[in-house]
């Protein structure tokens, strides 16, 4: 991350959970946050200067994405320092159970891997020039599902974040001769609205900290990957999980 004028996040889904808990860490560190996401600016989740730095875009609408680059970055005002591919869907049936491969039809697949995939690589690529410029940073949000079946996740969640896992590793060797940074966060069981029925008991079976993670400890962790504490650290997924891989 450069120096000097105050430096900007791009961070999409950043309405709830995680995403909200990011903005807040970024803003008390003084840096601009931009947050995207399909719905308009939720006046419940206020932060400094958030209305107008909000962006309403549909990430699933992969030419809408494209168009909108160049408005995004006029609003970003020709400086990007860190890039946070957060957003994404994870659909269940009504009754919380997860979607198996066999079930889903090939136009949620797209859906699904739009939102989670392939916005992160149209985002990346009509902004690498400003990150060049910063020697900025950007993290994709991967997950644990993406290297291991989930008894709640679906299988084209999973799918699109060992995919995603695998572009952090393409970007990172691609951009680092420009000294961009990319990483990917793993989360495991994190304290959000998108959490299934049964978690609990999950917790406490497969978990060995015996709690879930909480929001404010992701977005700790992102913001360190974004700092000048991690300039030596790219292509690696961190898992954030209190030891559920083991």
């Amino acid at each position: 991350m450069s120096a000097g004028q105050q430096p900007v996040l791009l961070l999409t889904g950043a309405s709830r959970g995680i995403g909200h808990a990011t903005v807040k860490r970024f803003s008390s560190e003084g840096w601009r946050v931009l947050t995207m996401s399909r719905q308009a600016f939720d006046p419940r989740c206020p932060w400094p200067g958030g209305e107008r730095n909000h962006i309403q875009l549909d990430l699933s609408q992969v030419d809408v994405v494209r168009d909108a680059l160049p408005e995004i970055k006029r609003i970003a005002g020709g400086r990007l320092d860190a890039l946070i591919n957060n957003a994404a869907i994870s659909p269940k049936h009504p009754d919380g159970r997860k979607i198996s491969s066999l079930e889903m039809a090939y136009r949620d697949w797209l859906h699904i891997f739009n939102v989670n995939f392939f916005s992160a690589i149209l985002l990346a690529q009509g902004l690498s020039d400003y990150l060049i410029e910063s020697k900025g940073s950007i993290v994709n949000m991967t997950s644990i599902v993406g290297s291991r079946v989930h008894p709640f996740a679906s299988a084209a969640y999973a799918t699109s974040k060992a995919g995603l896992a695998a572009l952090t590793r393409e970007m990172a060797n691609d951009l680092g001769r420009f000294g961009v940074r990319v990483n990917a966060v793993s989360p495991g069981e994190i304290d959000t609205a998108i959490l299934s029925p049964g978690t609990d008991e999950f917790v406490q079976r497969e978990i060995p900290m015996r709690r879930l993670g909480k929001p404010n400890e992701v977005a700790d962790l992102m913001f360190f990957l974004c700092s000048n504490q991690a300039m030596y650290i790219t292509g690696s997924e961190v898992h954030i999980d209190g030891g559920q891989r083991v």
